[in-house]
This record gives C-alpha cells, structure tokens and sequence, in this order.
C-alpha cells in the first residue's frame, strides 16, 4: 500500500496563473518540456527535465508542498516534502 500524503488535504481548486505555459520561461524566453501546476496558488513551472526546473525552484522559494501535471491528459501530482506520487482521484 502507497503511504499517504497529509499535504493534499484541504487543497480547494486553483487557477494557473500563466495558462499558455511557464511563467519564468515565458517572462525570460525560455523553454520547458512538461509543465507543472502548484496546487497551492497556481503557478505554473518547468519540470526538472526543462533547463530551468522552475516548478521545483518555486517549491523551494514558497514551499508550497504539491504540484501536479498540467499536460493534457495527465492528472497525476506529486508531493515536494513526503517525495510521494499522488495518483489521480478515481472518478
């Protein structure tokens, strides 16, 4: 059985901040592979496989404990402090 995470108890949903992609990237030009959404405010960031990892240096920055993907099609989340994959809600 997959431990829990106590950080995504009482997330309420959250608007991305930046919609069309990275918010540093965006403001600086550069450029991201995947996206990340901070449940906590909504800032969208890079993922670590983007030069800039800018969603980790926002958790870092905030501690804002939990992301999830903002790809289409994907729903997973992942939790900066317990280090846990966060497995999508079953409908």
């Amino acid at each position: 059985m997959t431990p829990a995470c106590s950080h995504v108890v009482g997330l309420v949903p959250v608007s991305p901040t930046t919609p069309k992609g990275c918010e540093e990237c965006l403001a600086t030009g550069g450029r991201w592979v995947h996206l990340r959404l901070c449940l906590t405010c909504g800032h969208v960031g890079c993922c670590d496989n983007s030069p800039n990892r800018h969603a980790t240096k926002h958790f870092h920055k905030t501690q804002h404990p939990v992301i999830r993907s903002f790809e289409p099609g994907e729903d997973w989340g992942w939790c900066y402090v317990d280090q846990l994959f966060i497995e999508p809600s079953p409908a």
